[in-house]
């Protein structure tokens, strides 16, 4: 039957065909992040770092912090031109190190109450308080640390004879150290020097040095007093100490003077070696400190070679160091024996024992 025009069936109009879709399909939405765990409360959990962690990073802090502090210290220590340079006559490197060690009497950086409370007097220029050398074998045998008298008269190069400490007046520290090697025919090679104020602040940045005194010091021309018995000496007690020698605990003079500074030297070393000062921050951090306004060393010189020789040093004291002075003629100290001191500066050459008649305290 034919649709009745006007008809709803008449009036539908014929579906043209879907569109076929072209192009990517439809992208999925993402998964679903993962939550964290869930802590029985609900909070996510944190990670937690594990003891090795922990330890590892404070190891390296502390590697980091005592580089620094290394680094600090070997590059403010004073340097200067202390050894010379290669000369005709110079004495061959032989077994073993020398160290030449002195203490200057220079008042520089000090004002004029420093200068009272240390009793260093107001003498111009710079002269040796203290001239010692350490030597540090290869072998088994002990160090040696040696005094050379400050009034010993020697060949100083290009000034005749005279008093050896004169050397470092007339051209510091290099003809001081030319003028040891050709005295003692040993090469130098290395060189610390201290002054007054630096020696005092060091002595007092560890809280003081005790020493034993077995009788009352007084120096007539200082006027320092240091009273007999045990007792713990501050930096200006130390160094009238260790300078004294107008006194009646004194009968040998300079002889008794270098013969007290290595007692001091020795109690030192023992001081800054031990437990209670190394592992006391409000003595090491002063310590650290000081160090480096108080010393001078070699252009060559660092600070891991001073660490070897305090090493060296530590058993001054308890018979590890041989300690002695220059065999001399008579108690003023200005001649050297002759065949006593060449057969201790042939024994310090080849690395040998000491004969004993050539030791002296």
């Amino acid at each position: 039957m034919m649709p009745v025009p006007g008809s709803a069936r008449a009036r539908q109009a014929p579906r043209s065909p879907q569109p076929t879709r072209v192009g990517p399909p439809p992208q999925q939405p993402p998964p679903p992040r993962e939550r964290p765990p869930q802590s029985p409360q609900g909070r996510p959990r944190r990670k937690r770092w594990s003891f090795g962690k922990v330890l590892l990073s404070l190891f390296l802090v502390f590697v980091l912090f005592v580089g620094a502090v290394w680094f600090y210290l070997d590059s403010s220590i004073t340097r200067i031109d202390a050894l010379p340079d290669d000369y005709e006559g110079r004495p061959a490197a032989a077994e073993g190190t020398n160290w030449l060690l002195v203490g200057s009497d220079s008042r520089e950086g000090l004002d004029e109450e420093q200068m009272a409370k240390l009793s260093t007097g107001d003498a111009g220029g710079r002269r040796t308080d203290t001239i010692m050398l350490v030597h540090i074998p290869d072998n088994d045998t002990p160090p040696t640390l040696l005094s050379l008298p400050r009034d010993s008269r020697v060949e100083i190069p290009g000034h005749g004879v005279n008093k050896i400490n004169a050397a470092f007046a007339f051209g510091g520290a290099p003809l001081l150290t030319k003028t040891v090697e050709q005295a003692t025919g040993l090469r130098i090679d290395h060189y610390a020097e201290i002054g007054f104020g630096g020696f005092a602040n060091v002595v007092d940045a560890i809280g003081g040095v005790e020493m034993d005194i077995p009788n009352e010091m007084r120096d007539t021309k200082t006027g320092i007093v240091i009273p007999a018995g045990t007792q713990t000496l501050d930096g200006a007690q130390a160094l009238g100490f260790v300078r004294m020698r107008y006194s009646d605990a004194t009968p040998r003079s300079d002889l008794d003077r270098v013969a007290n500074q290595r007692k001091f030297i020795g109690a030192l070393a023992s001081e800054i070696a031990s437990p209670a000062t190394l592992l006391n921050p409000f003595d090491v951090f002063p310590l650290l400190g000081a160090v480096p306004d108080a010393l001078a060393l070699d252009t060559d010189d660092h600070l891991h070679h001073l660490v070897g020789l305090a090493w060296a040093m530590r058993g001054i004291g308890d018979g590890g160091v041989v300690t002695t002075t220059v065999p001399v003629t008579s108690s003023s100290a200005e001649s050297w024996d002759p065949a006593k001191s060449e057969a201790l500066f042939e024994a310090l050459r080849t690395d040998s024992p000491i004969p004993e008649d050539a030791l002296m305290e």
